[in-house]
């Protein structure tokens, strides 16, 4: 009789196939989810003590240092429009130890006279979005205007020429603009170090107005010693509902989203930033940090890598095109 055998083998080769498959998709996302700092981690915030990027970054770092147990260290290093402590970031190795929250400016440093074209996003990681706000158009209360057509029709009249605060290049290129399309020939544009210093001046009326996030201007509009005539996104801020937009106030071109980015040097393992993602997705779920961002007018907004890597690209792209218009100087 001729005994037949049936082997098992190929079942047996689909079999391991599949183990080391999972093995594989299991390995990669412990990888991915188990990176946690052993010691304290810096979070640059390139601008001075006081402004909404400040805020923000006080604001996760708290909860990121209770989820990962170590501290989260802010350190306020402002100059050069946000180069010096970008560069910071940039020098650093990229383990995950040292990171920046930066905004939209970032892509107008290349662009920025006497800083020699010098472009941080070719050595920065983007990581991920923390939160988002719209811009603000802010006066001090001292001005006797209510809206933005207002204060424009002001400025074309008053005796002394009006004043415009900037922190940063984008706020610089927004004052050329107004200046432009809203006919203020004699806008007089003040540079300063960071928000807050704009804030205490606008509060005196030193200087007249500014385009800053909502986060520094909040309070002191509640307090009634700041006006914000409008906010620059498409609809009006959840923080600020009898607050009209640009677009209502008849100004459309005047639209701008900050958002209040992570990055990390670049080369930074994708496992690394992919634990610093996760670890932020927690730190907003925490009541406090949604409460703090709220209160500061903005929305938490956590993204992958390659979502804000878009994002920033979309806004090198957006911010580009004005340049061209209203260079640097």
């Amino acid at each position: 009789m001729t005994r037949k055998y049936t082997s098992n083998r190929p079942f047996a080769h689909v079999q391991y196939a599949w183990l080391a498959i999972i093995f594989i998709v299991q390995t990669a996302q412990a990888q991915t989810a188990a990176w946690k700092p052993d010691r304290a981690v810096t979070l640059v915030v390139p601008y001075a003590a006081g402004g909404g990027t400040d805020a923000t970054a006080r604001a996760v770092s708290r909860q990121l240092g209770v989820l990962w147990g170590q501290p989260v260290v802010v350190e306020n290093i402002p100059g050069a429009d946000g180069l010096i402590g970008s560069r910071r970031v940039m020098d650093a190795k990229p383990d995950g130890y040292t990171l920046l929250l930066q905004v939209p400016s970032i892509v107008l440093t290349k662009y920025t006279p006497g800083l020699k074209g010098v472009d941080p996003l070719a050595r920065l990681e983007p990581v991920t979005a923390v939160s988002q706000s719209p811009a603000a158009i802010v006066t001090s209360a001292k001005l006797p205007v209510k809206t933005l057509a207002e204060f424009i029709a002001y400025c074309k009249t008053a005796v002394q020429p009006c004043s415009l605060a900037t922190g940063e290049s984008q706020a610089r290129i927004t004052a050329r603009q107004l200046a432009a399309e809203a006919g203020i020939s004699n806008l007089i544009v003040v540079n300063y170090r960071g928000t807050g210093p704009i804030v205490t001046d606008l509060i005196a009326n030193n200087v007249n107005i500014a385009f800053t996030g909502i986060t520094a201007a909040l309070p002191h509009y509640k307090a009634g010693t700041l006006k914000i005539l409008a906010t620059q996104g498409k609809k009006r801020a959840t923080a600020l509902p009898d607050v009209p937009t640009t677009i209502e106030a008849g100004f459309p071109q005047f639209q701008s989203v900050t958002w209040y980015g992570l990055f990390a040097p670049k080369g930074t393992p994708a496992a690394v930033t992919q634990g610093i993602v996760a670890a932020l997705r927690e730190a907003v779920k925490d009541a406090d940090v949604q409460k703090t961002i709220a209160a500061a007018g903005a929305e938490p907004l956590v993204n992958s890598p390659a979502e804000f890597g878009r994002q920033v690209r979309a806004e090198s792209e957006r911010l580009g095109a004005l340049v061209k218009l209203y260079p640097l100087e």
